[in-house]
């Protein structure tokens, strides 16, 4: 007799984040300068969008402690958060979201050895996009000329407009019994395109949270954005580069709290028929361009 298989959870895209300020005001000014769109407060909640459809996709909680509190994912149905509330390991029940801002239910998990939260929700209200104020620039190649003559590149200094979260990642505690130290997963959304990688984690001596990612306009945005940062004295971490397995322009920064958060553009899609793939560590395989990797983004 075959047993049925396993049934799965099916997750729609990555939503939002929350992060525990203990120096809120510090936190609001990097948010701001990083690109974020600051919606509402509420108690010791300030919620933060970006450009797309998300009620928001960043959540700042003032508390005694600068903490991670996990990353939310969509989920397609009501059905799915009840089955993750009978399932998963140290699940809450279904709980009702009315004192954040997009509303809907979730429910939230631990993983069963670092203890990190995820949450699951469905049911949020989404949001009318922002105008759109950044141009798909025409570009111009050295045998392929574009752009029409007599037109120009304008640009406005500023910080670069986050569009959405792409991304968020965590270190585990050593294990010794294996020989992956490092994946990047992504949805499984059949032949619907999706990001190359929604999380990922990797070995380490401590547990927490990696950074957090969050997708801008283009190449351009991302430098204004980069030296935005840069001439208000935030602490660059790593960047401005291009990543290798995950082929997208990074840019990387400290908060005012220490964690690190990333812009990112050119993002890489795929779906079912990509394989997986197994390469080699090494520092070449974090960067093809960019400076060094400094030290701090491997602790």
């Amino acid at each position: 007799m075959t047993s049925s298989p396993t049934r799965r959870i099916r997750l729609v895209r990555l939503a939002h984040v929350y992060y525990s300020h203990r120096d809120i005001a510090k936190a609001h000014e990097f948010l701001k300068d990083f690109g974020f769109e600051k919606t509402i407060s509420i108690r010791n909640k300030t919620y933060y969008r970006g450009t797309g459809t998300e009620p928001f996709v960043y959540c700042a909680v003032e508390g005694p402690e600068d903490s991670f509190g996990g990353a939310a994912f969509v989920v397609e149905s009501f059905d799915d958060l009840t089955y993750a509330a009978d399932t998963l390991p140290n699940a809450t029940a279904v709980t009702k979201m009315d004192t954040e801002t997009g509303g809907g239910y979730r429910v939230t998990f631990y993983d069963p050895v670092d203890k990190f939260p995820f949450h699951l929700v469905y049911g949020q209200r989404e949001v009318d996009s922002l105008p759109k104020s950044l141009p798909e620039r025409v570009l111009n190649f050295p045998t392929n000329k574009h752009r029409a003559g007599n037109e120009f590149q304008r640009f406005e200094k500023g910080p670069a407009p986050v569009h959405k979260m792409g991304h968020f990642g965590v270190v585990l505690v050593y294990n010794d019994s294996g020989q992956d130290i490092t994946t990047f997963l992504h949805l499984d959304r059949g032949k619907e395109l999706v990001d190359h990688h929604c999380f990922f984690f990797f070995e380490g001596p401590k547990s927490h949270v990696h950074h957090s990612s969050y997708e801008t306009h283009d190449f351009d945005t991302q430098l204004l954005g980069h030296h935005w940062l840069r001439e208000k004295g935030y602490e660059n971490c790593w960047g401005v580069g291009r990543h290798v397995m995950g082929s997208q322009i990074f840019d990387y920064w400290f908060d005012t709290s220490g964690f690190i958060m990333e812009h990112y553009v050119d993002g890489d899609l795929v779906d079912d028929t990509y394989p997986t793939n197994r390469q080699k560590a090494s520092p070449d395989n974090l960067h093809v361009w960019g400076p060094d990797v400094p030290p701090t983004f491997l602790s």
